[in-house]
């Protein structure tokens, strides 16, 4: 070794696991070739008592929803609308994830932090404010992403702006949509 490699540290980096880039491309291309394209999330929520509630997706383990305790819930689980910034962060996770390996750059470190301002001043309609749909719900959503890798700041702040552009959580978080809820037959 020599004097001038002994005083200076080497850097070791180290990067997140990466998605399969061929199977990326792959499905992108299959949406080029047909944009129409659309599949069904479905999730089955059942009421355990009082707020709590157990959202079934799949084979996995449930999604535990419940509500605070100034909210009259056993405050054991996030609540809806923190379930929902959790949907919201991870898809932007997804997206964050997919531009980069589009654009060949390796990450090191993803972080997401939301915040949402809600209010319920209507009391789920239970004798609360009357309010308008638009007056309640999230008024104002705030994400900020940490991201660390093997491009420049610019570049990273590009791959955060492709991918919220194209999140289909944030792009039915800001569009609307047609919505239908009725008893089940």
């Amino acid at each position: 070794m020599t004097a001038a490699t002994a005083t200076c540290p080497r850097t070791v980096k180290t990067y997140l696991k990466p998605i399969d880039r061929n199977g990326l491309m792959a499905f992108a291309e299959k949406g080029r070739n047909n944009p129409a394209t659309r599949g069904t999330n479905k999730v089955h929520s059942v009421t355990q008592g009082m707020y709590r509630s157990l959202s079934y997706v799949g084979d996995h383990q449930p999604v535990v929803v419940d509500e605070p305790l100034h909210l009259f819930g056993e405050d054991t689980a996030p609540a809806p609308g923190e379930i929902v910034l959790s949907g919201l962060g991870g898809c932007l996770a997804v997206g964050i994830t997919a531009v980069a390996t589009w654009k060949q750059v390796k990450l090191s470190k993803l972080e997401i932090f939301l915040e949402g301002d809600i209010g319920n001043p209507a009391a789920w309609g239970a004798g609360g404010a009357e309010m308008a749909p638009e007056q309640m719900g999230f008024q104002a959503i705030r994400v900020k992403v940490l991201v660390e890798g093997d491009a420049s700041r610019e570049e990273l702040d590009e791959i955060v702006k492709h991918a919220n552009f194209y999140s289909p959580v944030a792009n039915t978080m800001r569009n609307p949509i047609p919505f239908s809820i009725g008893l089940a037959d």
